[in-house]
């Protein structure tokens, strides 16, 4: 499995995300199969799920209500829905691309 892949319904993807709250700095990474998001904010009262949304709407270029949480709510662990994405965020690769040599 990748860290993204195609929702079966519609123009949509599925981004699976490790989540590390209380971070020094917000940033992405792919490790293995899943993308490591890296949140400044506290786990407290679902702020780092809003922070994370805002940030995947931010990257992929799309409204924060075409971002869904459909796994992890409570978990480090998420998978998320991306509805119809405008661009690609800069610096992570591309299901389609093949792999570095």
């Amino acid at each position: 499995m990748a860290w993204i892949t195609p929702d079966p319904e519609d123009d949509a993807w599925l981004v699976h995300v490790r989540v590390t709250p209380r971070a020094k700095r917000e940033a992405l990474d792919v490790e293995g199969e899943r993308l490591r998001v890296r949140l400044t904010t506290p786990p407290v009262d679902g702020k780092a799920n809003a922070a994370l949304c805002k940030l995947l709407a931010r990257q992929f270029g799309v409204a924060k209500s075409a971002i869904t949480l459909v796994r992890g709510a409570r978990s480090r662990d998420k998978t998320l829905r991306v509805s119809a994405p405008k661009r690609w965020p800069a610096g992570l690769p591309h299901p389609e691309d093949p792999p570095p040599p």
